[in-house]
């Protein structure tokens, strides 16, 4: 067996067997596959694909390339993003779920793209510890429900590896290669229970509705092929979610959704995640659900979660930086918004300096984007569209008012939650 005849029969368009995915996993690991080898298997499969089998064992074999960790919860529970532009979904969600007595064991990575992940908008938050030790990081979920960390240990090396050259190959937009990504490292996080919100539109990793149903599908076959409970959401990302785009002023407008002030998309969102969340947590029906989640949104008891988690991670609620200087930039026309590019508002804040070019970036957590208005909205000749946190970088009038278009007609708001796969 070599790597060269199974790049081969890749072409071909013939299965590969599960031993042959093994061969080619673990020589790429040990180095006896070279990188400008296995870009050439990756590619392949970025243009022929992989059959579900073949998916299916791909993650199997990813999965076994580190350490899985086992929690001893049986209602332990995951949530993951594909992410997008004002995603801050987890900042809500974790606390609010873990306040319905649902554990929450999460491992988030930093962005790489329009703004920070999960970890460096939680750092924003001066002094959040984002490390901890294994014991550390269990203990504290026994304790108090909820702990959130950056990826720790050996968990799937192998997608550590092959992710880094996806990224520079061309290769991260290809369906197997995401379903076995994504569900290898949940797999590997030890949670009976996932739920993944899957990003569609101009500011998602997908943006085609096909691709997406495609993708649900062969991460809930995955999930339930590992006795896991899964379910997939398919949300909108044509616009920003919410209305801050950044790192603090992304945690600040997380904070108002827990006490109940929080935008109306942002706050349906992660209503209807935490009920399925803790439908399958708690084993009760999703209306049963939706009610206890609403009632500790709206009671107060998610945002008394959310200080008890940031206070055992270390963390000042109290001490959130936003960049001083402010531009504030009005519409030149009148009419509903159209369309609000979230591809372009992400490319803005990054330019601002929220976000990453490259993996070692150093990120300005204090800078932002916060819109004040969403599609459908009527808006007039120097209504204010967005305010701009800034510190060094600035951007341009011109280049967020190309982010907005309008419409004389009324439009009606766009679906948040386009589909739902179990």
């Amino acid at each position: 067996m070599n790597i060269l005849d199974l790049i081969d029969k890749k072409e071909k368009r013939e299965t590969l067997t599960k031993e042959e995915l093994k061969y080619i996993i673990d020589n790429y690991l040990n180095g006896t596959i070279k990188d400008y080898q296995m870009s050439a298997f990756l590619t392949e499969v970025d243009l022929l694909g992989l059959t579900e089998e073949e998916t299916i064992n791909l993650t199997d074999i990813m999965l076994h390339s580190g350490e899985i960790l086992d929690f001893g919860i049986d209602n332990l529970t995951d949530k993951h993003s594909t992410g997008g532009v004002g995603d801050k979904t987890t900042i809500v969600l974790a606390p609010l779920v873990a306040s319905l007595n649902v554990k929450i064991a999460k491992m988030s990575g930093r962005g790489l793209g329009h703004t920070g992940g999960t970890i460096d908008k939680l750092e924003s938050i001066k002094g959040f510890k984002t490390s901890m030790s294994l014991d550390e990081f269990k203990n504290q979920v026994d304790k108090i429900g909820v702990a959130l960390v950056g990826q720790m240990g050996n968990l799937v090396l192998a997608d550590k590896k092959i992710y880094a050259l996806r990224d520079v190959t061309g290769t991260v937009d290809s369906i197997p290669l995401i379903a076995s990504s994504i569900m290898s490292k949940k797999l590997a996080s030890g949670a009976k229970n996932i739920v993944i919100d899957l990003k569609i539109g101009s500011g998602a990793l997908v943006n085609n509705l096909e691709e997406a149903k495609e993708l649900a599908n062969l991460m809930v076959k995955i999930g339930k092929t590992n006795n896991k409970n899964i379910a997939c959401v398919l949300t909108n990302m044509d616009e920003p979610l919410g209305y801050a785009v950044g790192n603090s002023v992304e945690v600040l407008e997380a904070i108002d959704t827990l006490k109940g002030k929080g935008p109306e998309d942002l706050t349906n969102l992660v209503i209807k995640l935490g009920a399925i969340m803790t439908s399958m947590a708690l084993n009760i029906t999703e209306e049963t659900a939706i009610e206890k989640v609403k009632e500790n949104i709206f009671n107060g008891k998610a945002y008394q979660k959310f200080k008890e988690w940031v206070k055992a991670q270390d963390g000042d609620i109290n001490n959130i930086e936003i960049a001083k200087n402010k531009q504030i930039f009005t519409s030149k026309e009148e009419g509903y918004i159209k369309n609000i590019n979230a591809l372009e508002i992400g490319k803005l804040a990054r330019k601002l300096g929220a976000g990453r070019l490259s993996k070692d970036d150093i990120i300005d957590l204090t800078v932002g984007i916060i819109l004040k208005h969403k599609v459908g909205d009527y808006i007039k000749k120097g209504d204010v569209l967005a305010t701009i946190l800034y510190n060094e970088k600035q951007i341009t009038e011109e280049e967020l008012l190309s982010c907005f278009t309008f419409t004389k007609e009324k439009i009606e708001k766009p679906k948040l939650i386009i589909d739902i796969i179990k």
